[in-house]
């Protein structure tokens, strides 16, 4: 059965009222986009306030078209397996998009003209001029329709991977359901749950080699034709890295080598001896290391939206109401079922100015986690509504993942919600050693984007080589791994950044420094600390990214003085929470 809960996306009623797109138009039809563009471009600019008007209709026309895309996408994502919600999203990127593309670069190079004619606020404009003169350099119109397939291919690995269903135990199964299995505390289970999924997954291995041969072949020509030597440093530019670039990222890797993967080697091999095993295996790093039943910190999706509104409200009463909002107004779809993409996501509904989350519970821990997270970035969605230009509306991601994973670790506090004392401790363990290994995972897709887009017309064997060294680099060498070659080499198919969104993963690790320094604030002060983070959040892009870090009383820097104290803090965390 479809699911209904995504029918009231087209509902919502407008943030404010339209001043310059109108109310009836269809925003499938390129024609009358195209209308308004041409309106924008042959406007009369005659004085800097009609400039500035000028960049708010445009933000109006592109929120409204961004809406429509993300609804369609949302639509698509929640049901793979409907012909007719592929299809529309498909048309919206072959027609619209790239008719857009057109016309936001010819707005950009007018904008840069009327600049010359007008002075603008330099506080208020500086962000928003700096990113258009890099969107000005780096568009060339003979990428618009290799972006286009590039995203058509991303459609594919989607359903790809929101069709894979696991035959296991006499039931077909979801891969976020075979999860569960690896926590369970018989062994022989995990083991057989995992050697069941990576069997099926490996089944898509030359299919998603092929897409992602595809798309690496278009994104090495966008690159050259936007006059780069790689797509990499193309990509840099693209996504507004002003403040760190390809050496900073290097240092990053290095750092998490020396630092953080001793601290997880450690962690495995305390794990190890706790289970009694002469070999850990990739089946035994998720169940709980005494033997205990699973975590289960709801039965029912509904238990785990008033848990987790109810966390919220305690960390702040206001987050807490805007949580119960969405929960009561059908902007959020959270079980997992045949058909849906796999993941989880935040997406926002730029015209009505409204967050969407979508995730695949399944009654785990991990789901608490995850709902959490994408509240985060709900949160920061809407103290930033109020925000009148589009593109300030959203941050910086380096930032955005702060407010998400910032608010994984300020909610840490308050788990007797789900759980008992005891379970409680569990859950913060496990939490914490999350935290550990995502600043080594993301190191590793790092590192390994790198390398594939530095190295263009590699083979897939040289590919698998590459990455198999790079997981061993930075994971250690406690997992045995022996006779599962084959299973190790493609667990990166399993990251859709890499296929999807190349090079937006480095992020997560910078703003997981500054979630953790956001964690250790708190326990100074967390009603300051509660305060600078809704400050910083209520920001969203208009400012540099070091500022939005200072105003969240945090320092922009992911080197080792600011990965070792934060490591050793954590460490000592665990060690007193373990006992």
């Amino acid at each position: 059965m479809q699911p209904m809960i995504n029918t009231v996306l087209d509902k919502f009623p407008l943030y404010q009222d339209r001043q310059f797109v109108p109310e009836t138009i269809d925003l499938t039809d390129l024609r009358a986009i195209e209308g308004l563009f041409e309106r924008l471009l042959a406007l009369d600019i005659h004085s800097a306030e009609v400039l500035v008007q000028w960049v708010l209709d445009r933000s109006e026309l592109e929120a409204a078209l961004h809406e429509r895309g993300a609804i369609l996408y949302i639509r698509m994502t929640c049901q793979t397996d409907d012909a007719k919600r592929v299809q529309r999203y498909k048309d919206f990127i072959e027609t619209i998009v790239p008719a857009t593309k057109i016309f936001e670069d010819r707005l950009n190079k007018r904008y840069l003209q009327e600049l010359k004619r007008f002075s603008m606020d330099q506080d208020r404009f500086s962000v928003y001029t700096r990113a258009i003169r890099t969107d000005v350099e780096l568009f060339t119109a003979k990428n618009v329709g290799l972006q286009t397939k590039v995203e058509l291919l991303s459609q594919a690995y989607q359903g790809i991977c929101g069709s894979i269903m696991v035959e296991f135990e006499g039931k077909e199964r979801t891969v976020q359901e075979m999860g569960k299995f690896l926590l369970e505390p018989q062994r022989d289970l995990r083991e057989r749950a995992w050697r069941a999924l990576s069997q099926r997954l490996l089944k898509e291995r030359t299919k998603l080699d092929e897409l992602f041969n595809q798309m690496l072949e278009l994104r090495n020509e966008i690159g050259k034709n936007a006059g780069f030597l790689n797509f990499r440093d193309f990509k840099f530019r693209s996504l507004h890295r002003f403040d760190y670039g390809p050496s900073e990222c290097r240092q990053y890797h290095d750092s998490i080598e020396r630092l953080v993967v001793p601290l997880w080697n450690q962690i495995l091999r305390k794990r190890k001896a706790q289970m009694k095993l002469e070999q850990l295996r990739p089946w035994d790093t998720a169940a709980d290391p005494f033997g205990r039943s699973p975590l289960k910190p709801f039965e029912d999706v509904k238990d785990l939206i008033e848990g987790c509104r109810e966390i919220f409200s305690r960390v702040d009463k206001d987050l807490g109401a805007q949580f119960s909002e969405m929960a009561g107004t059908g902007l959020l779809d959270l079980v997992s079922r045949k058909g849906k993409a796999p993941g989880g996501y935040q997406s926002t509904l730029d015209e009505c100015r409204k967050p969407f989350i979508f995730m695949n519970a399944v009654g785990i821990d991990h789901d608490v986690r995850t709902l959490l997270h994408e509240g985060g970035h709900a949160f920061h969605a809407l103290a930033c509504a109020h925000e009148p230009i589009l593109d300030y509306r959203h941050g910086p991601m380096e930032f955005n993942e702060v407010a998400s994973m910032g608010m994984e670790l300020l909610a840490d506090r308050h788990l007797d919600v789900f759980y008992g004392k005891e379970d409680e401790r569990r859950s913060r363990i496990k939490h914490l050693e999350d935290v550990i290994f995502t600043l080594i995972w993301v190191a590793t897709i790092d590192a390994f984007q790198h390398w594939i887009y530095e190295n263009p017309g590699h083979s897939v064997h040289e590919r698998r080589k590459v990455w198999l060294t790079l997981h061993e680099r930075f994971n250690g060498d406690v997992i045995d791994w022996s006779g599962l070659e084959d299973e190790r080499a493609v667990l990166w198919h399993r990251q859709l950044h890499v296929f999807e969104a190349p090079f937006y993963y480095i992020e997560y690790g910078v703003a997981q420094l500054g979630a953790l320094q956001l964690w250790m604030n708190s326990r100074q002060n967390f009603k300051k600390t509660i305060q600078d983070y809704r400050n910083a959040l209520s920001l969203g892009g208009s400012r540099p990214l070091p500022e939005l870090f200072e105003a969240a009383g945090l320092r922009f820097d992911f080197s080792e003085k600011i990965i070792d104290p934060l490591m050793k803090e954590v460490q000592k965390e665990l060690t007193r929470i373990s006992g």
